[in-house]
């Protein structure tokens, strides 16, 4: 697969199978990856955890929310939920703050879960304070995002955006559709010519 068609691969996904683990070799190939990325000043104040078994996985899935346009839908039912989490932190006594690492290293990650077969969804609505309690993480480190990760059960359909109509949207069978802005809309001098 080229990189374009990796980049329309890459989407958020929210069912997987869950009889097909990720593991966890594969989720520290993904944050080895992540670590190379671009990181401002080059601080490079991310740490991440990664989680793989079911134990764990049930231990996390509480502690997150998902598809905030889909108010009826509370989230993948037991086996279709997440095989594997990677959580992305921020380590306050590196940096104060943190600009767009982490955006820059999901991104990262979603794309080499793709490579890989693989899917996921960047969750940033995330109940912090269960999460850390779970996993006791240090205050020390800031919760960014987590990661859900797993093999998609889930079509995704990239569709126009018609009317300013921006919320994603599922059909009956569970289709997902996803509007998006036009290369036109989005690339404001994509008519200009060049002098």
């Amino acid at each position: 697969m080229d990189f374009e068609g990796i980049v329309r691969k890459t989407r958020s996904y929210r069912r997987f199978d869950e009889s097909d683990r990720i593991g966890r070799d594969k989720l520290v190939k993904l944050v080895d990856m992540a670590r190379l990325s671009a990181s401002a000043t080059n601080r490079q104040p991310l740490k991440y955890l990664v989680y793989d078994s079911e134990k764990e996985c049930e231990e996390i899935f509480p502690a997150t929310a998902w598809a905030g346009f889909l108010k009826e839908w509370p989230g993948p039912v037991p086996g279709e939920r997440p095989t594997g989490y990677i959580i992305i932190l921020s380590d306050t006594e590196i940096k104060d703050h943190f600009g767009v690492d982490h955006g820059i290293a999901a991104q990262t990650i979603m794309l080499g879960a793709t490579t890989m077969g693989y899917g996921g969804c960047m969750i940033g609505s995330i109940r912090k304070d269960i999460l850390r309690a779970r996993l006791q993480i240090p205050e020390r480190y800031e919760i960014l995002l987590v990661l859900a990760l797993g093999r998609p059960v889930e079509k995704v359909v990239i569709d126009e955006i018609q009317y300013d109509d921006y919320k994603y949207w599922r059909e009956a069978d569970g289709t997902h559709h996803v509007p998006k802005r036009t290369l036109g809309e989005v690339l404001l001098n994509l008519y200009k010519k060049s002098p």
